[in-house]
């Protein structure tokens, strides 16, 4: 139970984790002259999910110059596709070049979040006892952080080794091991042709197959990145035609779903070119339309999957066993390893029992159909808690981190709105929360990722509600946040009490 002793620090912004989104709002926030502000960071070091996904082949699947701020090009990226050490360092670089060191707590894992309506502020307590008192809250947390394992009959039983991607263990040796890999999604394809190189026997138990395409990965040469540095206008230029690039990608999946029909043919020839069983191709061709799950890159999956010491199982698995799996078929099998290729929660982002708003509802209990949001950025009855990456602002096509742009700018945007007026507090108005959504969902009907007779992690399990994908061109997601629309807001008026009271509360442990 907390205490009226225990310290409070207080803040005008706390920012919530310290990945490409929480660094993004700090630096924008130090940018514009604002400084009080602090990044709250539970792991002990910076950049968020590029640091805790560290697993074997980790790289992103969008081009380098794109996956970066527009702010802060780097001209020395060594690949097309970044690998996760080089993006780690990057964010690194961001965070001392912006002098963040002096802002930033580590091993901060916020716990809880209450909303105080009589000072207009949130209450954070995290882990480990530490408060904030704070004005505004921006999340940065993102939406793939909280592994998803599933619940398997018997795995509790299981004797071996066992990890998550995202908790990738170095120190156990796979060479000669026999390890069962269970899934098949963007992390699994990246660390299969690793795990196949050193294990003996690699059993890849796979649900669904994914669409996959060639991955148009090279070097970057020592010339091409003297030649970005020296002209940053050329870099520019390049990162533009990345990006349009990338943004026609969009054509396919909500406008014209027929021209799915020219990539699906690119992916089926890649098959055909890596895999010459043809037994093993059946079970590598998935049976939905491409685009319905998020389609992936790789130019040695296929290849690893065609080796000697690997076996594609589909059948399902029935029950696991202290040493060993057993399918559905009722075939058991040896296994000293099981790692979980399973990805991400993206749609249960924030666990029930964590934030509480206006009047102390819990924010699980607002979205009863999965998340939303007001331009996946707000949520009424939580005022002054602003998402990044939150509902409905993934992508299937292009950079996440223009998104993230975009949603830094609103919030500045929002934040000078309270300073210029004097308000204390806003958040949507419940009826244009629900207009929003609803004119959302409309849009997302059509798409293919609605449509493509997938079940997709974008879709949410219980109500089958796509709560993840933003349903078109990210240059109309940036049109809508450019200006910040006060009239779509609920204000409220200075604090009743000092932000110094909020010391003497006691909330629930």
């Amino acid at each position: 139970m907390l205490t009226p002793d225990t310290a409070v620090q207080n803040v005008r912004v706390a920012i919530i984790g310290s990945g490409f989104s929480g660094l993004g709002m700090a630096i924008r926030l130090r940018q514009t002259q604002q400084e009080d502000f602090v990044i709250l960071e539970k792991e002990t070091g910076v950049g968020g999910t590029w640091r805790v996904n560290h697993y074997p082949g980790c790289a992103c699947d969008v081009q380098s110059h794109l996956y970066s701020f527009s702010f802060e090009m780097n001209p020395n990226w060594t690949r097309m596709f970044a690998p996760q050490a080089e993006i780690k360092q990057y964010l690194e670089r961001c965070w001392h070049k912006y002098n963040l060191p002096a802002k930033t707590q580590f091993g901060c894992e916020i716990r809880s979040m209450h909303w105080h309506e009589d000072s207009q502020r949130w209450l954070l307590t995290a882990a480990d006892g530490r408060r904030f008192s704070a004005q505004f809250v921006v999340s940065g947390m993102g939406a793939l952080s909280i592994p998803a394992i599933p619940a398997l009959p018997g795995l509790e039983t299981f004797q071996g080794e066992r990890f998550h991607s995202q908790d990738w263990n170095h120190d156990y040796d796979l060479r000669g091991k026999r390890v069962a890999v269970i899934g098949t999604g963007a992390s699994a394809i990246q660390f299969v042709p690793k795990v196949q190189q050193q294990a003996a026997q690699l059993d890849l138990y796979q649900r669904t197959p994914p669409w996959i395409m060639p991955k148009p990965d090279r070097d970057i040469s020592l010339n091409e990145q003297r030649r970005f540095s020296r002209w940053p206008w050329l870099q520019k230029l390049w990162r533009g035609g990345l990006y349009s690039l990338l943004e026609s990608r969009v054509l396919g999946f909500t406008v014209t779903p027929k021209m799915m029909k020219v990539v699906e043919w690119v992916a089926r020839r890649h098959l055909r070119q890596q895999v010459a069983d043809p037994a093993l191709r059946r079970k590598l061709t998935p049976s939905y339309t491409i685009g319905c799950k998020r389609i992936l890159l790789s130019n040695d999956y296929y290849p690893a999957l065609a080796q000697a010491n690997v076996s594609v199982l589909d059948s399902g698995i029935a029950e696991i066993r202290a040493h060993s799996i057993v399918d559905q078929q009722g075939v058991e099998r040896p296994v000293d390893a099981l790692i979980f290729g399973t990805g991400f929660t993206p749609n249960d982002p924030i666990p029930r029992g964590s934030v509480f708003g206006r009047g102390g509802l819990d924010l699980v209990d607002t979205w009863p159909n999965g998340p939303e949001a007001y331009k996946g950025t707000m949520s009424q009855g939580f005022p002054n808690l602003f998402f990044l990456m939150g509902p409905n602002t993934g992508l299937g096509h292009n950079s996440m981190v223009y998104m993230i742009e975009s949603q830094i700018h609103y919030v500045l945007q929002a934040l000078a709105h309270v300073s210029n007026t004097g308000v204390a507090s806003l958040d949507p108005k419940p009826e244009v929360q629900q207009r929003f959504n609803q004119q959302l969902q409309g849009q997302l009907g059509p798409t293919v990722w609605n449509s493509g007779g997938c079940n997709s992690w974008y879709l949410h399990p219980e109500t089958g509600r796509n709560c993840t994908v933003w349903p078109g061109f990210t240059w109309r997601y940036r049109q809508i946040t450019r200006a910040f629309d006060a009239e779509a807001y609920r204000f409220a008026r200075a604090p009743l009490t000092t932000p110094s009271k909020i010391q003497a509360q006691e909330v629930p442990a």
